[in-house]
C-alpha cells in the first residue's frame, strides 16, 4: 500500500467500529454486542476504508481486531444485509460482493501483521474474517462455522476457499464449507485454524501481548514476510525463490539488517526503527 495520500483528511470517527491506537498497536473492535457484532454494509465499507487509511500512515505495526461482548462475530447482519439484497439487482449485489472481498483482502495486503482475537461465535463472514488474519489467538470459548451454505450460497465466500485449504488443508476445508458444521476451539486448534490457544477468557489480553511483541519488532521484515507468504501461494518454486532473493537483497540495505549487525558487535538488543 503506497504512503502517498490525497487532499482528504483522516477519518476522525468511525460509525461501525471503535478504533483504538496505542504504542504502534491499533485494536479495532467490532462494537454491536447486542447483535453478536453482526456486520452491515457501513461495518464492512469502514473495515475496508480504515484498513486503507492505517496502511497509507505507516504509524501502525500491528492490529487486534476485536468483537465486544459474547463473541466475536456472528457474520452479515440478517436483516440488515440478507433482507436487504432480496431486493438488488446484479449489478448491486455484484458491488457488495466485491466490497466484501476487498476487506480480506485489506487484511491480506495491508503492511502489518493483523491479530484475531476471537471469544465465542466466530461464524460466515466473521469466520472469513478470523480466516484473514495473519494470527488467530482464541479462547476454548471460540467456535467457527462457514455458514454460506445455510443460507443457500456459495461457501467460497469473501475468499473463504482460497484461504481456508491453504490453512488446514483441501480436506478439512471442504467439509467446513460445504456442511457449515461449527467447529469449536480444540478441533480448530488440532487442524491449524486457532494459532495460540488461550485459557478461558484470555484472547484479548493474549493477542494484545502478541501484538506488542510484533510493535517492538523489525516492521519491514515482518511486512515483507506477510507479503511473501501472500504472493508465493501460488508461484512455482522458482519464481518464489527469485522473489526471496530480490526481497532479501533490498532488505540487506535497510537501517535495521544494520542495526542488528551494530547491536550483536555491542552485546545489546537491537533498536528497530522499521526501515
Amino acid at each position: 500500500m503506497s504512503p502517498f495520500t490525497g487532499s482528504a483528511a483522516r477519518t476522525p470517527r468511525w460509525e461501525h467500529l471503535r478504533v483504538d491506537l496505542a504504542d504502534g498497536v491499533a485494536t479495532v473492535t467490532l462494537a454491536r454486542p447486542e447483535k453478536l457484532n453482526a456486520l452491515t454494509f457501513g461495518a464492512y465499507a469502514d473495515l475496508r476504508d480504515l484498513l486503507a487509511e492505517l496502511s497509507r500512515e505507516r504509524s501502525v505495526r500491528a492490529l487486534v481486531l476485536a468483537g465486544e461482548g459474547r463473541g466475536f462475530c456472528s457474520g452479515g447482519d440478517v436483516d440488515e444485509i440478507i433482507g436487504a439484497t432480496l431486493g438488488m439487482d446484479t449489478a448491486r449485489l455484484l458491488d457488495f460482493n466485491r466490497m466484501t472481498g476487498q476487506v480480506v483482502r485489506a487484511i491480506r495486503e495491508c503492511p502489518f501483521p493483523v491479530i484475531a482475537a476471537l471469544h465465542g461465535v466466530a461464524a460466515g463472514a466473521g469466520a472469513v474474517l478470523a480466516l484473514a488474519a495473519d494470527f488467530r489467538v482464541a479462547d476454548p470459548s471460540a467456535r467457527f462455522a462457514f455458514l454460506f451454505t445455510r443460507v443457500g450460497l456459495s461457501g467460497g465466500d469473501m475468499g473463504a476457499a482460497y484461504l481456508l485449504p491453504r490453512v488446514v488443508g483441501l480436506g478439512h476445508a471442504t467439509r467446513l464449507l460445504m456442511l457449515g458444521d461449527p467447529v469449536r476451539a480444540p478441533e480448530a486448534e488440532r487442524i491449524g485454524l486457532i494459532s495460540e490457544l488461550t485459557d478461558e477468557g484470555r484472547a484479548d489480553e493474549v493477542a494484545q501481548q502478541l501484538a506488542h511483541r510484533l510493535a517492538e519488532g523489525p516492521a519491514l521484515a515482518y511486512a515483507q514476510t506477510k507479503a511473501l507468504l501472500t504472493a508465493e501461494l501460488d508461484m512455482p518454486l522458482a519464481a518464489s525463490v527469485e522473489l526471496d532473493a530480490s526481497t532479501q537483497a533490498l532488505l540487506m540495505n535497510s537501517a535495521d539488517y544494520a542495526e542488528f549487525h551494530a547491536a550483536f558487535t555491542e552485546k545489546r538488543p537491537p533498536k528497530w526503527s522499521g526501515r
